[in-house]
């Protein structure tokens, strides 16, 4: 007979309440997937500089025609609230004071992989594709890429292609062009 085990699946309010309690630290690096606390691997100094150079470049580029939301929580479900590297939401005059943007406000999501690729071609990239975000970058720095994924279903995203660093990619629901060299930093 097989052994069943229980798991506790956390919800954010739970882990919202944890964190106010101090059982978990303010400055943890964890995110909620599924209700499984996932610790996120530290930022080493080419990762937080990649990741600031795209909030940079697209707070120049998109000034109000978008809200440039990075690693901060954004809400699923109540076992899901993921901290993506970069989210383009739509933009909204309260800045989402009131409550964290959900699937329906974000236009696209970025994250930025070394250390972290595989789990963000797959983890990340299913549950983006199951919660319908329209379009999902990967910052791919081992590569110096960009693995664009569309078209959420099911089994995850329909479509995948990826960019090299002389080629061009449209902004989603913003009317923008930028290029992978410029993501990169090159």
């Amino acid at each position: 007979m097989p052994l069943e085990i229980a798991k506790k699946l956390w919800t954010v309010d739970e882990v919202l309440r944890m964190q106010e309690a101090g059982i978990l630290p303010p400055d943890n690096r964890l995110e909620l997937i599924h209700g499984e606390l996932i610790e996120m691997s530290p930022s080493g100094s080419k990762h937080a500089a990649a990741v600031n150079r795209i909030h940079l470049l697209f707070v120049e580029l998109l000034g109000r025609k978008a809200i440039i939301w990075g690693q901060t929580s954004v809400l699923f479900d109540p076992y899901s609230a993921p901290e993506p590297d970069i989210a383009i939401l739509r933009y909204r005059d309260d800045f989402y004071e009131k409550q964290l943007p959900g699937p329906e406000d974000i236009l696209l999501v970025i994250e930025v992989s070394d250390s972290t690729l595989a789990f963000d071609q797959t983890i990340k990239a299913s549950l983006y594709a199951e919660f319908n975000i329209p379009e999902y970058w990967i910052l791919n720095l081992q590569e110096f890429c960009v693995e664009r994924y569309q078209q959420p279903g099911t089994e995850g995203y329909v479509k995948k292609k990826v960019f090299s660093k002389n080629e061009i990619l449209a902004v989603p629901g913003v009317g923008l062009e930028v290029s992978v060299g410029q993501l990169l930093g090159l």
